[in-house]
């Protein structure tokens, strides 16, 4: 597979090659308010290429960074939760000892607190 892959490697450049020693050729562009600018044929081709795929990539720029974002968002929520600190002494006895709290209520409510979350 990798020869192939430099095989065609190797007939685009000198495919590329070819076509800039066919274009030698001296062309003059005409800018605005009577600028000039004379250069290779290949030159001007190249710079045109060059110019279109940066601004294909100025034009593309916002749609990635969107989409960036939300997948990035995604992955936060997928992520598991972090596990809850373990309540401590006098939370406990708090809760053993409230008078509002029916004692199996109150254990239950440990067992909660101690027990590892999961994201929902």
């Amino acid at each position: 597979m990798r020869i192939l892959i430099w095989l065609l490697r190797g007939f685009f450049f000198f495919a590329l090659f070819a076509f800039a020693l066919n274009n030698r050729q001296e062309v003059l562009v005409h800018w605005f308010f009577g600028h000039t600018w004379q250069a290779p044929l290949v030159l001007v081709v190249f710079a045109a290429f060059a110019a279109g795929c940066a601004l294909g990539l100025v034009a593309m720029t916002p749609s990635w960074w969107r989409r960036r974002t939300i997948t990035r968002r995604h992955a936060s929520a997928d992520a598991p939760m972090a596990a809850a600190p373990a309540p401590t002494a006098e939370f406990a006895a708090t809760l053993r000892h409230s008078p509002t709290l029916p004692p199996a209520l109150a254990e239950s409510e440990l067992a909660l607190a101690h027990a590892p979350r999961t994201a929902p």
